[in-house]
């Protein structure tokens, strides 16, 4: 049976009707791609049930006009052109009313406009025109309209009607879908934008904390290496903000719109690296259910930050390298070949030059990284801003805990006389400690002379004694070509006769939890960073267990 017949038998026409009506919800359930699938199914109308010339009008949400969404053989200028205003015409009276209505000789119709300019000859006779609204419950978002051949008798132009009312109402669930989506796609694009603009500010080197000369000198060096692609090593103990001016030079490069995206090379066992940088295929080992992005396509036109990549694994160092250097690699289990154009950031806190020395770390990859290298000071080495630092840190509490308080001169005064060996980091916790312990407003010094600082200031005392002519631990030293130095056994430790107690409780603690330096660091009062502190500066010999 030919399906463009112009009148089949009435069972026929029934089942073509719900043959097009499956096929309608087929299209307008399967993508958000609205014009594409109005014309979808304005083809479907005509192709299954010969309704020609099948237009979609929507409403305008700024100025209320019909406009056309999509059209059968209408050019895009001319759709972009043509509106209809509320009552103007059939089209606008139907919006108007929200009512159908059916003309059943479009050629004497005085309020056919015919502004599409689809219907040379008017003098046609018995083209039926039919409109009906487009609605999502009691709102009409717009009109569609076709042309209908003769059919016999009046009641199937009525049943075309009713037809082409159920077709609009699936089109109206659609629209609305199309609408709410992209009102959420706007209001988190402007989140993102705000969001982004937000970064930008807070890392702005303005927005960093840190007069001495030293820190003066590194935002100089930032200003002049952010526009540029240079790679970038970020060199300094733990917590001394290496991340921080990694992202600093990220948001006031040209690379800012784009990603910035870290990662801890420390934190993961080679395989799952391989997988986390380079991303993998589905079925390149088991779980692999799909397919991943790694961190250098995520971070394309944008900045990849390396964080203590001086405890990379040797043999993942080599793959590293090829991609530093060819600016491509392939996906785990993949064969196709993908271009990244990534600016690099590395950071570590140890000393690359001695790694090298010792094989641990590869020659070629350091030169490859050691292009423009920035050295952030410990804390003790710029005592000058530790009251800057400390005012930053207790601002930012007062506006967590939505309270006011404030350090006294004699906490200052606590402040700078600690070792700070976590630096940054330790500095933060210290002070949210008390911050959260005490119940004034003021935190006063005796309010820092806990077991941790009382460490401190002791330590700090037989480090200014000692740390004459020393070199800060971290610091950059010369490229020895030489082979690698044996390690002797370490020196016997000195300890004065507190210190010799606060060893035997951190033993004595080891020994009750195992040799777990977590379990051992929460029994002690102390973070496992603090613990680890003590260890190495106690000599204590790590068993495992």
């Amino acid at each position: 049976m030919n399906a463009l017949s112009p009148n089949p038998p009435p069972s026929d026409q029934k089942g073509l009707e719900l043959t097009a009506l499956y096929e309608v919800s087929k299209i307008l359930s399967s993508s958000l791609d609205l014009e594409a699938d109005l014309l979808a199914v304005l083809r479907i109308l005509d192709n299954f049930l010969g309704m020609k010339k099948g237009t979609v009008t929507l409403v305008d949400p700024e100025t209320q006009d019909l406009v056309i969404e999509a059209a059968l053989g209408l050019k895009e200028e001319d759709r972009r052109r043509i509106r209809y205003r509320v009552g103007e015409g059939i089209t606008g009276k139907v919006l108007k009313t929200g009512l159908p209505m059916l003309i059943p000789d479009v050629g004497s119709e005085p309020l056919f406009l015919d502004k599409t300019h689809r219907r040379p000859d008017r003098m046609e006779h018995n083209i039926a025109f039919l409109a009906v609204p487009i609605r999502r419950g009691r709102e009409t978002l717009g009109v569609m309209s076709i042309d209908r051949s003769p059919r016999e008798g009046a009641l199937s132009q009525e049943e075309d009607l009713r037809f082409l009312t159920l077709v609009a109402n699936l089109i109206g669930q659609m629209v609305a879908l199309h609408r709410r989506v992209a009102q959420e796609r706007e209001a988190l694009l402007e989140e993102q934008s705000r969001l982004k603009e937000q970064l930008q500010q807070t890392y702005k080197l303005e927005n960093i904390v840190g007069q001495s000369k030293v820190m003066l000198s590194i935002f100089e060096t930032v200003h002049r290496v952010a526009p540029s692609r240079a790679t970038v090593l970020l060199r300094g103990e733990s917590g001394t903000g290496k991340e921080m001016i990694a992202r600093a030079i990220h948001y006031n490069s040209p690379r800012a719109d784009s990603a910035f995206i870290a990662l801890n090379c420390a934190a993961l066992p080679e395989t799952l690296l391989e997988s986390e940088l380079f991303g993998y295929e589905k079925g390149a080992f088991t779980g692999a259910a799909g397919e991943k992005k790694g961190r250098f396509e995520l971070a394309h036109k944008g900045t990849l930050f390396l964080d203590e990549i001086g405890d990379m694994p040797i043999p993942f160092q080599t793959k590293l390298l090829r991609v530093l250097q060819e600016k491509r690699f392939e996906r785990l289990g993949g064969t196709k070949t993908h271009d990244v154009d990534v600016r690099m950031i590395a950071a570590t806190n140890r000393n690359l030059e001695d790694a090298v020395a010792r094989g641990e770390f590869r020659a070629d990859l350091y030169f490859r990284l050691n292009v423009v290298t920035i050295y952030l000071p410990p804390l003790r080495e710029r005592r000058e801003d530790i009251p800057l630092l400390a005012q930053h840190i207790l601002r930012k509490l007062n506006r967590e805990y939505g309270r006011s308080c404030r350090l006294t001169p004699g906490a200052l005064e606590v402040l700078m006389r600690c070792l700070w060996p976590g630096n940054i980091r330790e500095m933060e916790n210290c002070l949210e400690r008390v911050y959260v312990m005490v119940k004034d407003d003021a935190l006063a010094g005796q309010d820092f002379h806990c077991e941790t600082c009382a460490t401190h200031l002791h330590a700090a005392l037989l480090f200014s004694q000692s740390s004459a002519g020393s070199v800060p631990v971290g610091a950059p030293q010369p490229l020895r070509t030489g082979p690698p130095s044996r390690v002797g056994h370490a020196a016997p430790v000195t300890l004065h006769p507190d210190e010799g107690k606060e060893r035997t409780r951190i033993l004595d603690a080891l020994e009750r939890c195992g040799w777990v330096q977590a379990k051992a660091a929460r029994l002690l009062g102390l973070t496992v960073r603090q613990l680890g502190y003590r260890i190495r500066k106690y000599g204590i010999e790590v068993r495992k267990l």
